[in-house]
């Protein structure tokens, strides 16, 4: 069992955390996405959890961190790197998912000395305001006129505890290569009894979506570390972009994995075990 703490951060934020740690072995965090959401990456830190010390946490005014309004995304990487000193490491590896993977690259441009490696997984690469279109057409595409529609009505709705999980549910659904299974984990997702914290969805996706490809290059060029790129073949975040940034970046490999949506741990863990374990020191 890991060792679960709120830890309190030097502006007072505090944040759950929980860690799985094995003596002298390398250090592992796992970013979430969203912005907005908590702590889904349990399932990949069980991945090498007899290889690595795992840390995961809510990040700030999200699932079970304490409330908060500084939503920008430098404070962001500042929390990351405040959790690296609490948990005793100088270097350590990071691994980020969706916004996560924003986050964990963001982290490895202003502090490339102390990331190890890096592992991208399911984000949405460079100039996401070119691809953002094309991103959503493929995820309505994988919903009927009915769903579609009822996704919107509740969007717009005051929701009620079973409202949102249908809510949550059409939004995620998407999200998943297989398309018999899709339904059942996005709802066993959606089912989660936390708040999503829209105010941040929307002040990090503000600042995020409007960053210059110029910028984001500048960005790249930072990142000493090597950096493993993760993406499932069927995710509907176009490639491209995912793409563009492996090229971008000094030290980067670009894997994609077949039969494999957003979350590419849930529906291929056998192969993503094996990508992260090959990674990380022996």
């Amino acid at each position: 069992m890991g060792v679960e703490e709120m830890v309190v951060l030097s502006d007072g934020a505090a944040l759950w955390a929980q860690a799985e740690t094995r003596p002298g072995a390398a250090g592992i965090v796992c970013i979430h996405g969203g912005p907005g959401m908590w702590d889904y990456l349990a399932p990949v830190a069980d991945l090498v959890a007899d290889k690595a010390s795992t840390y995961r946490y809510d990040q700030r005014g999200c699932g079970r961190s304490g409330a908060n309004i500084d939503y920008r995304l430098a404070r962001f990487v500042a929390d990351l790197d405040e959790l690296r000193t609490h948990f005793g490491y100088l270097q350590w590896f990071v691994f980020g998912h969706s916004f996560g993977a924003t986050l964990g690259l963001a982290y490895a441009g202003v502090y490339p000395d102390r990331v190890v490696g890096l592992i991208y997984c399911g984000g949405v690469g460079l100039n996401w305001r070119q691809h953002r279109g094309d991103y959503r057409r493929r995820a309505d595409a994988r919903l009927t006129h009915e769903q579609r529609s009822r996704r919107e009505e509740l969007r717009r709705l005051d929701r009620s505890w079973s409202e949102e999980v249908e809510w949550r549910t059409l939004c995620w659904l998407p999200d998943y290569a297989d398309a018999v299974a899709a339904e059942e984990l996005a709802r066993r997702e959606a089912q989660t009894r936390l708040n999503l914290n829209l105010e941040c969805n929307r002040a990090l996706n503000a600042e995020t979506n409007t960053r210059s490809t110029c910028s984001e290059r500048a960005e790249c060029a930072r990142v000493t570390a090597p950096v493993l790129l993760i993406h499932g073949n069927h995710d509907p975040r176009p490639i491209d972009g995912v793409a563009s940034l492996a090229r971008a970046l000094p030290k980067a490999t670009l894997t994609v994995i077949d039969g494999a949506g957003h979350q590419p741990w849930v529906e291929r863990p056998d192969t993503v075990q094996r990508l992260i374990r090959d990674f990380l020191p022996s």
